[in-house]
């Protein structure tokens, strides 16, 4: 397990109120990586001035500045940032890469326990921590389809990295990088007993119904059949907040459509998405389980 070599890419933006948490969360682990590279995503208060500080104290902490488009770009934004610290990566030889938020903090031995899930799965190729919030003194975990990994923290194995391409630069690219891998034989899972905790609640750094509408926008990226996404809305009713929720949700996905959204260019993830979403409204062995 020490001879695991792994590089961390965290695209931030307006964090100094959490970032240092997460620094020294990653600088407190077991197993520490090779390279970690931290892009300021044209941040408007102190976050680069943070990392800067910790990248002159570490040499494999390195930092690179966006300049501010004014506004946050969420989805293809997040990916585009993301690629600005992996053209810079110095190290080759890696074995994982990362994907970490600069909103988290988790215990010394979070990596340490993610690559033995992968020691014991040799066909675990998509994989990473679950992810809980504190709120109102309570400890609210994230529940996710089994198969999907937060993308506020995913680890990478890099054949599975290569297989697919890595990350493609649009609204749901952390659904449509983890269908694309089981659709090449590889699995992907979330570890429901590795937490991490996100210090800023999934959304806040949005207005709600932006984050809804975003969701809903990116099912119809990532090529969500019609029959399953109106089966989602139905049941979202149930679910707080009512009606908003599914409103929102179906308006996102709705809107793709007559505002003629690109789709995620891959006919083939599109066919294996909706076949599993069928065959999980037939009641069928899917990557939903």
């Amino acid at each position: 397990m020490k001879n695991i070599r792994y590089v961390i890419i965290s695209p931030v933006r307006d964090e100094e109120h959490f970032v240092t948490g997460t620094v020294q969360s990653v600088l407190q682990q077991t197993i520490r990586p090779a390279e970690w590279i931290l892009v300021n995503d044209g941040s408007s208060d102190r976050t680069g001035e943070i990392l800067d500080g910790y990248a002159r104290e570490h040499a494999w902490i390195k930092v690179v500045h966006r300049p501010n488009r004014g506004f946050r770009k969420s989805g293809g934004g997040v990916v585009e940032a993301f690629y600005d610290g992996f053209k810079t990566l110095q190290s080759t030889d890696w074995d994982f890469i990362v994907k970490l938020d600069g909103d988290l903090t988790f215990p010394p031995d979070y990596f340490e326990r993610c690559f033995d899930c992968f020691r014991k799965d040799a066909r675990l190729g998509v994989g990473g921590g679950t992810i809980y919030h504190v709120l109102d003194g309570q400890e609210r975990i994230e529940q996710v389809p089994q198969f999907h990994v937060r993308g506020a923290t995913k680890i990478y194995k890099r054949k599975c990295w290569e297989d697919i391409g890595g990350l493609q630069v649009v609204t749901g690219w952390d659904t449509i990088d983890e269908v694309k891998a089981n659709m090449l034989g590889w699995t992907t899972r979330s570890f429901p007993d590795i937490k991490l905790c996100q210090q800023r609640p999934t959304g806040t750094a949005e207005s709600r119904w932006k984050d809804l509408v975003k969701c809903g926008r990116a099912r119809y990226v990532s090529g969500y059949h019609p029959l399953f996404m109106a089966t989602s809305c139905i049941l979202r009713l149930f679910q707080k907040p009512y009606l908003i929720g599914s409103a929102g949700l179906l308006y996102g996905y709705v809107s793709g459509y007559w505002q003629h959204f690109p789709q995620v260019n891959d006919p083939g993830v599109i066919k294996y998405l909706r076949e599993q979403q069928m065959r999980r409204l037939l009641g069928r062995e899917t990557i939903w389980r």
